[in-house]
């Protein structure tokens, strides 16, 4: 099991390093002048070759790359081109507000979500399982942007009774932050919740045609006994996978919720810092949400090992 949790390290490393490389590659292949963005396009050849020096620009890319990769090992995310100030006081506010968002929708749509799989499981075939499967569909299949502007349309427009844009600042108290927050919570726990339901029924149908729940079946247990006691512990490993996945979509995909919304999280402070061509911000950005995905899917892997009794104790073998 040791072996396996290292291995799953291993390539959690390899993989953020990975996304190291695309991230500053993606970035240099962004279009226009990075020193005509920050002077205008009525600076002089002198100004410009002047802050190209002062930011390195005229140096070869791969001494750029590793000179940046080394900052950011040390937590050095650089310096805003625009702003002038460091990119980490700028940034882990942003990422706190959206770990907060995050953290709204999954407290409530992890659990409803879970519940509602083994729920449809349990109903296999009724109206309340087709029906419900139905609506998650639907969720899954519509974009985020067009599901917020629909909210937006009814609980803003119509009915009057949640703010359309999610303004949040410091020292804002709870119950107000929650009033802001609401509607692209609902967003992100629509398009969730659908997948952890329909993954959760998936996993505990696929267990329910088990030998072991056969003879369950047989010895007269009723189906809420079999499918709680029997069926769904042994599911858990794929449901841990597709919450943690999930999970990690709050996280890192959160960027046209947080546009159409006007959310001030991290993914909004993405796309501003595209638009003004600012790549420290965009790099630290892009390497934050790359780090969290990596992460989440390693805890999702080492959890599915934890939960597996053939991993955790597997058989000695004899030569």
């Amino acid at each position: 099991m040791w072996r396996l949790i290292l291995a799953r390290l291993a390539q959690g490393i390899v993989t953020l390093w990975l996304v190291s490389v695309l991230v500053f590659a993606g970035t240099q292949l962004l279009p226009g002048d990075v020193a005509a963005s920050i002077l205008g396009q009525n600076a002089t050849p002198g100004a410009l070759e002047a802050i190209r020096r002062e930011l390195g620009l005229n140096e070869p890319a791969i001494w750029r790359y590793f000179d940046w990769l080394g900052g950011f090992v040390q937590g050095d995310l650089g310096m805003s081109l625009t702003n002038r100030q460091p990119v980490s006081e700028l940034l882990w506010p942003r990422f706190g507000n959206t770990m907060a968002l995050a953290a709204y929708a999954a407290a409530i749509g992890v659990p409803l979500a879970t519940a509602l799989g083994v729920l449809t499981a349990m109903l296999r075939g009724s109206v309340f399982d087709r029906v419900s499967n139905i609506g998650a569909l639907a969720m899954v299949s519509l974009p985020e942007y067009f599901l917020g502007l629909l909210l937006i349309l009814f609980f803003s427009v119509k009915w009057n009774l949640l703010p359309s844009l999610a303004n949040v600042y410091p020292g804002m108290g709870f119950w107000a932050w929650i009033e802001a927050t609401t509607l692209p919570m609902l967003v992100l726990l629509l398009v969730t919740a659908a997948q952890i339901m329909r993954m959760t029924r998936t996993a505990v149908l696929s267990v329910m045609d088990a030998p072991y729940i056969e003879t369950a079946w047989l010895k007269g247990l009723r189906t809420g006994r079999v499918v709680l006691r029997h069926a769904a512990p042994n599911a858990v490993a794929p449901v841990i996978n597709v919450v943690a996945f999930n999970v990690a979509y709050l996280i890192t995909g959160v960027v046209l919720v947080e546009v159409v919304f006007n959310y001030n999280g991290l993914g909004r402070f993405m796309v501003d810092a595209v638009s003004k061509r600012d790549l420290p911000m965009v790099q630290a950005a892009a390497m934050v949400f790359g780090a969290v995905y990596v992460l989440l899917n390693m805890v999702a892997d080492i959890g599915a090992i934890a939960a597996n009794p053939r991993l955790r104790h597997p058989r000695e073998t004899g030569a």
